[in-house]
């Protein structure tokens, strides 16, 4: 019914109530509890939806509704949905969209190294050196990117697998080696492929494709929980030192 911000100003105002107990920020709604604002109820969404869509240029996004080309009205999906992550303006291919926002904000953790890949067309002949530089990490926003797969498709074009998504990090990436990015294209977010998915068009994540993705993002939240753990321990051994 509203954007994530104005949930937060409406909890805080004390509109927002749980089986008639007035809400706080952080509080976990279960299945089956009802939640009204002002005295109405909202109705939960029970069905999980989540698409892949193939963004043409010029497409932003975002769920904000000033902007004019933002995603949200150019797929005019039947229901509430809101994009998984970001694909910059100037780019195209895959993104995912859904309902569900642990989903959304499993998929999108940068500390579980999802993978994303991608087809990049630059401006002039790709060396070894560029391959090479890109593969290990580049410096851009205070950061040296993660080392990553790089592979070269063509004289002019690239294959590259990111692991974290700094804003327009392959574009800056090239631009700290000399190079312009001409044509971007990303082909997979995790296991789900875009295949020969028309541009401006979306499918169902459904099936084996939606079941594999399940087991990949809670093999890792299982493998996050244990590193968290196990870091802890090691804090606590060097305190006891």
């Amino acid at each position: 019914m509203c954007s994530r911000r104005q949930a937060d100003h409406l909890i805080e105002q004390g509109k927002v109530k749980i089986d008639g107990k007035v809400a706080v920020t952080g509080t976990r709604v279960q299945k089956g509890q009802k939640v009204t604002v002002d005295g109405k109820p909202i109705q939960q969404e029970e069905k999980l939806v989540l698409i892949a869509f193939h963004k043409p240029r010029g497409i932003v996004c975002t769920a904000e509704k000033r902007e004019k080309n933002n995603i949200i009205d150019y797929i005019h999906y039947p229901t509430r949905i809101y994009p998984v992550g970001r694909l910059d303006k100037e780019s195209e291919g895959i993104i995912l969209l859904t309902n569900h926002g642990e989903l959304a904000n499993r998929i999108c953790k940068a500390r579980y190294y999802h993978e994303k890949e991608y087809i990049v067309t630059v401006n002039k002949p790709i060396t070894d050196s560029f391959l090479k530089r890109m593969s290990e990490g580049v410096p851009i926003l205070g950061t040296i990117t993660r080392p990553c797969k790089v592979k070269k498709e063509g004289t002019y074009t690239f294959r590259i697998i990111l692991t974290q998504g700094l804003n327009r990090q392959i574009r800056r990436m090239c631009e700290y080696l000399g190079y312009q990015v001409t044509i971007l294209k990303r082909i997979r977010v995790m296991n789900v492929e875009l295949g020969d998915l028309k541009v401006g068009t979306y499918r169902d994540v459904m099936g084996k494709e939606l079941n594999e993705l399940n087991k990949m993002l809670s093999k890792e939240r299982e493998n996050g929980t244990k590193v968290s753990t196990n870091q802890r321990t090691n804090k606590n051994s060097k305190r006891r030192k």
